[in-house]
């Protein structure tokens, strides 16, 4: 008995070590990509294949319009001074004085004596030289915008009577949490005054004013609180931005 189970033993094949197959299959990968790598048009076909790719992510990107990302207040008295205007007249197309006289009155200086006052921030204008227009830019954010006002500043930083640069009807009063107080007044004929930035607001919405009424004083706001106490005064023309300083009855 014990005879027959060690001739079973003795017969039984040996087990042969098994062969590492990943091992193998992974040199051979290896081999494989290194004669591969080793040929000379391998190298500018996957660099050519890179820049496609790149070139058309660059395409994509570009593609994109970047004012789409922007929010902008609809209503343009909440984004004039230092958000997005309506428009701005372009080029020489800007009306004669004459043309946006209302009742034969012409539009005046929000305030009693410009002299004593100085512009701070001027209205960007197209026709302006670099210098003038650099002048004009404003940051908002990380972005540089062009002014769409005048900003007046006493040289002592004191307060100062905003009047109505010419008679018409209040038709906005609004306290705006980065604009400060803003004030417009509609004249007829597609004209309206804006004023921004105010303090101790002394007019209502609908009320009727005349040319140099005073309808509030110089103040502060949050956007352009490094420039202390102003005023940001613009004109409109049927919606578009026009330099308030080309206007005024000198």
């Amino acid at each position: 008995m014990n005879d027959q189970n060690k001739n079973k033993t003795s017969q039984r094949p040996e087990e042969t070590p098994k062969k590492a197959v990943g091992a193998a299959s992974a040199v051979k990968s290896s081999s494989g990509w290194k004669r591969l790598f080793a040929k000379r048009w391998v190298s500018p076909a996957i660099f050519m294949a890179a820049a496609a790719i790149i070139v058309t992510l660059m395409w994509i990107y570009q593609g994109t319009d970047p004012s789409e990302k922007t929010s902008l207040p609809s209503n343009p008295a909440d984004v004039s001074q230092e958000g997005e205007p309506s428009k701005t007249v372009e080029g020489n197309t800007d009306p004669d004085p004459e043309d946006i006289a209302v009742g034969g009155e012409m539009m005046e200086w929000p305030v009693a004596n410009i002299m004593a006052l100085q512009v701070d921030t001027p209205f960007y204008d197209t026709n302006a030289t670099a210098a003038e227009k650099e002048a004009a830019l404003i940051q908002v954010d990380t972005t540089f915008m062009p002014h769409m006002g005048i900003d007046l500043v006493d040289p002592n930083g004191q307060s100062f009577d905003v009047m109505a640069a010419m008679s018409g009807k209040v038709t906005h009063v609004q306290k705006h949490p980065t604009n400060g107080s803003i004030i417009e007044i509609s004249h007829g004929n597609g004209l309206v005054t804006v004023y921004q930035s105010l303090d101790n607001v002394q007019v209502e919405l609908g009320t009727e004013v005349k040319q140099g009424t005073v309808i509030a004083k110089a103040g502060r706001n949050e956007l352009e609180k490094d420039l202390g106490v102003h005023l940001h005064f613009e004109a409109r023309l049927n919606g578009e931005n026009i330099n308030p300083s080309q206007y005024i009855q000198k």
